[in-house]
């Protein structure tokens, strides 16, 4: 009982590292995307990440079969999806709008996972989910929250990335976690590829400016290998809820790296969203006596 406990809060840790890690190279990403199509800097950060994984996952390849390629394929389409749901969403409605929203698949995880999968939810981390939704609200809300096509897209956005940690859960406990990461890298490059040729004017002529190759070599090894490998196996040894609770850590520690990086202040009402939110994540630790 003890090595388990031991072993999920070592799981909580690493997360947090990843929800860190996203905050930090927000930044670089948003700076990026100004000169570099979006679906085009994703092609080249889950390229550079699936060809990274190739080599890592080299010697698994004989154990691949059709169970874990299509998980893999689901993986990639739930994040693809959240991903690109999120991106069209921003031309429609404000960023700090979209982030809201997104973040609340910190809701949507408990209840999908108790529904659905029929999985046992501790009522502590519903509760924690509530309060990071309310610290979510106060730290990047800046505009009326209205509902029209932006939002509803964002909406989907939300339910993608909960179905997105909910898959990961059920998946990695079923298939090699290394060829799981893979192929769901692969399917994600290849609709960033599909999408970007259809979309964008650019594709394979972009901008090699150092901010670019920066923000696309970072984020490749830190915000995708890094980030899904550690959230991947480490998943099997935690909850989905509890993941998506401490993956709202993502929008503070980007707050706190721009207030560092940038000088971007932040408001009293956002420092005390930023702490609800870091309560709700010690919250998802509290074991009850009768839980």
């Amino acid at each position: 009982m003890i090595k388990n406990k031991l072993l999920e809060f070592r799981a909580d840790i690493l997360l947090l590292t990843v929800a860190i890690g996203w905050g930090v190279t927000f930044l670089m990403v948003q700076d990026a995307i100004k000169n570099v199509p979006v679906y085009a800097f994703l092609f080249y950060r889950f390229l550079i990440a699936a060809i990274i994984m190739f080599f890592i996952c080299y010697n698994r390849f004989k154990n691949v079969n059709k169970v874990v390629i299509f998980y893999g394929i689901v993986l990639g389409c739930a994040l693809f999806a959240g991903f690109s749901t999120q991106t069209f969403a921003l031309t429609y409605t404000k960023s700090s709008i979209v982030a809201f929203i997104t973040g609340l698949n910190v809701i949507f995880v408990p209840f999908i996972s108790f529904v659905l999968f029929k999985d046992y939810v501790r009522r502590i981390v519903f509760v924690g989910s509530f309060v990071a939704v309310i610290g979510l609200y106060l730290l990047t809300m800046s505009g009326t929250l209205s509902v029209g096509f932006g939002e509803g897209l964002t909406v989907v956005c939300a339910l993608m990335f909960a179905l997105h940690i909910l898959f990961t859960d059920k998946f990695s406990k079923q298939s090699d976690v290394f060829l799981l990461v893979f192929f769901q890298f692969l399917t994600v490059t290849v609709l960033s590829m599909i999408f970007s040729l259809s979309l964008e004017e650019v594709t394979f002529a972009v901008e090699m400016d150092a901010t670019f190759l920066k923000a696309v070599i970072v984020t490749s090894l830190f915000a995708t290998v890094y980030a899904f490998m550690i959230q991947t196996y480490m998943q099997q040894y935690t909850t989905p809820t509890k993941t998506a609770i401490i993956f709202t850590m993502e929008p503070v520690s980007a707050a706190f790296y721009s207030y560092f990086a940038i000088n971007e202040m932040l408001s009293h009402v956002q420092l005390l969203g930023a702490l609800l939110i870091i309560c709700a994540t010690l919250m998802s630790e509290i074991r009850l006596k009768k839980e």
